[in-house]
C-alpha cells in the first residue's frame, strides 16, 4: 500500500482573500510550513519553519468544516513540499475552486490544470530576483496569474520592463501591489495610469481590515 500523504501545516484558517482577482472572496486558506527564499519584504517569516505534521484526509476534512467553496494554498513556499501536488489534486477533486500562492522560484509544471496558479516575478528590491525560474513563464495560461510586488520606482520599472519582455499580459492577468511601508500605493497607481500599464494595481486587503495579524 502507498505511504500516506503527509504535509507540515502551519495553519488553516477561513477569512477574505485580500490579493488577486479574487480579492474580497471568503476563503479557506492553507499556508504549508517552509520556505527555501527569504525576500527582504516577507510578511509570513513565521511559516519558515515550526508548523504541524498532518495528514492529507486531515487536511481535508479541517478544511471541509468550513463550507467554503474557495480555498488558497499558500505558504511559505507551497511547492517546496512534494505532497503539495497531491494536496492540490485533491482539493480539485472535491469540487473547491482551487489557487496556489507560489514564489515563482519553483517549477509550476506539475499543478494540476485546474488550479489557478498565482506565481510571483520577484523585483530587485526582494533581494531574490535572481531566484526566479523563467522557464515557468511559457507555461502561464489566462487560468493563471502573475503578481509583481515592487518597493520602489526602480522596482516598478524592472516590473514595466518584464511586462513588456515577456509579453505577460498577453498570456494571464497581471498584478501589480507596492509593499505595505515602502511604496505608497498612491505613487504606484499614479505611474500605472502614466504608462498606461495594463495591469491590475492591487493592495492587500487583509491588511487594511485586520493590520499584520497571523491568520488572516
Amino acid at each position: 500500500m502507498p505511504r500516506t500523504v503527509t504535509l507540515r501545516i502551519t495553519e488553516i484558517f477561513h477569512s477574505l482573500q485580500g490579493e488577486t482577482s479574487r480579492s474580497g472572496l471568503p476563503t479557506v486558506f492553507v499556508r504549508l510550513t517552509g520556505c527555501p527564499l527569504r525576500c527582504s519584504w516577507c510578511d509570513t517569516e513565521y511559516a519558515f519553519t515550526g508548523g504541524t505534521t498532518r495528514t492529507l484526509d486531515e487536511v481535508l476534512a479541517e478544511v471541509a468544516q468550513h463550507r467554503c467553496q474557495t480555498v488558497c494554498v499558500t505558504g511559505g513556499e507551497p511547492l517546496a513540499q512534494k505532497s503539495c501536488l497531491a494536496l492540490l489534486t485533491a482539493l480539485c477533486d472535491a469540487g473547491y475552486s482551487v489557487s496556489l500562492e507560489t514564489s515563482g522560484a519553483l517549477d509550476i509544471g506539475g499543478v494540476d490544470p485546474r488550479v489557478s496558479r498565482i506565481v510571483d516575478l520577484k523585483a530587485p528590491g526582494s533581494g531574490e530576483d535572481a531566484r526566479n525560474l523563467l522557464s515557468n513563464i511559457p507555461l502561464l495560461t489566462l487560468h493563471d496569474e502573475v503578481k509583481l510586488v515592487v518597493a520602489s520606482e526602480a522596482d516598478y520599472e524592472w516590473a514595466k520592463a518584464r511586462i513588456a519582455e515577456y509579453q505577460l499580459a498577453e498570456r494571464c492577468p497581471v498584478l501589480l501591489a507596492p509593499v505595505q511601508g515602502q511604496l505608497r500605493p498612491a505613487d504606484l497607481a499614479a505611474w500605472i495610469l502614466r504608462d498606461k500599464l495594463p495591469v491590475r494595481m492591487q493592495v492587500q486587503l487583509h491588511k487594511i481590515l485586520w493590520g499584520n495579524e497571523p491568520g488572516r
